[in-house]
């Protein structure tokens, strides 16, 4: 498995921010949390790639948003913030080296931290950065490679992944105040503890699970159900709204196709 990553832009500092009070983000410690962030999933087993910042766009390190990675194919998204756009396309040339590409044009908007993949299905929730057109668009490219897409209602958080992501193929971490859960009722569903609403954003690796420092008893709670955690430092960037799936881009192993 690859992983690519992005090294903060000193234009960070004037990232997006939505759910949570603006702060000011230390940058030279955001800096050295996401170098900790990288070598966490390097002792992992996953080869880590870290492209160079892009000052154009404060929120590139974000680069889980810029594409939905299939088996097949590698679904390059319309970014729903207006300072986004155009982020995406940074990365084509790296994408293709490992799928072939098709890409969500305007105005259908969608971004890769509100779609979560649990085996052939994959749920999209829609939010301030996702529109009903982006499921729609992901739906016409994926259902025909035999994927299901499900939309799911969110509130009072950024992504789906904010409130929803899995610990293995059965079961997710949720927090139930920030989604509509009833789409899930198929999966065991591991409440985070409310006193950690922003816990339920873990990032699934092979064998283990990447938590946030900050959410100690719902590190706690993953353990106790049989699962390795390992805990990241991230406040820097839990300042913009963000969690350990957002500073990465999973790219499973396959072949590229003809």
């Amino acid at each position: 498995m690859i992983a690519l990553t992005r090294r903060p832009a000193c234009s960070l500092v004037n990232c997006e921010v939505e759910y949570v009070p603006r702060e000011g983000i230390d940058l030279p410690l955001a800096l050295q949390q996401h170098a900790a962030y990288c070598q966490a999933l390097g002792q992992m087993g996953v080869e880590v790639e870290v492209l160079p910042p892009e000052e154009a766009f404060p929120d590139s390190v974000f680069i889980e948003d810029n594409a939905i990675i299939l088996d097949e194919l590698a679904v390059v998204t319309s970014m729903g913030a207006p300072s986004r756009q155009g982020e995406s396309a940074l990365l084509l040339d790296v994408l293709a080296r490992h799928r072939r590409l098709v890409t969500i044009s305007p105005p259908a908007t969608i971004e890769g931290g509100d779609v979560l993949r649990m085996g052939n299905r994959l749920y999209v929730g829609v939010s301030t950065r996702t529109n009903r057109a982006g499921v729609e668009a992901l739906r016409a490219i994926a259902e025909p490679l035999g994927y299901g897409v499900t939309s799911i209602g969110i509130q009072a958080c950024l992504h789906l992944k904010t409130a929803c992501t899995s610990l293995d193929d059965e079961t997710l971490l949720v927090n139930p105040a920030w989604l509509d859960s009833d789409a899930l009722e198929t999966f065991r569903l591991l409440h985070v503890p409310p006193e950690e609403p922003f816990g339920a954003n873990v990032l699934r690796l092979p064998g283990r699970v990447l938590v946030q420092a900050s959410s100690p008893l719902t590190r706690d709670l993953i353990e106790a159900r049989g699962y390795a955690a390992t805990g990241v430092e991230l406040g820097e960037f839990a300042k913009a709204d963000a969690g350990p799936t957002c500073l990465s881009l999973l790219v499973p192993s396959s072949s590229l196709p003809p």
